[in-house]
């Protein structure tokens, strides 16, 4: 198998793998539903609220959210991915014809 037929092999299944996961549902901390099985006697609560005995603590939302770990963490990890393309590409270089 040529390199010019595996690079575009894997090209290929990169392009599958993105086009599949644009599919995926995001996951939203608002709720669109009404909570199930909640008894008659208790306060009612949002499906977005927790109550102050539920023990429940849903994940933070809004402008006051610290984004800092998630920037440091996606540059750090776009950082190794260019740094193993880099490598694999010097790895490979030019080949003399046999």
């Amino acid at each position: 198998m040529s390199v010019a037929r595996r690079t575009l092999l894997t090209a290929t299944a990169s392009g599958t793998l993105l086009a599949a996961l644009w599919f995926v549902p995001s996951a939203n901390a608002t709720g669109e539903h009404a909570v199930r099985d909640v008894p008659a006697a208790a306060p009612a609560h949002g499906a977005g609220e927790a109550g102050p005995t539920s023990g429940l603590r849903l994940a933070d939302t809004g402008p006051g959210l610290d984004t800092t770990p998630y920037l440091i963490g996606g540059t750090a990890l776009l950082g190794i991915g260019a740094g193993f393309v880099t490598y694999s590409v010097r790895r490979s270089g030019p080949r003399s014809a046999h």
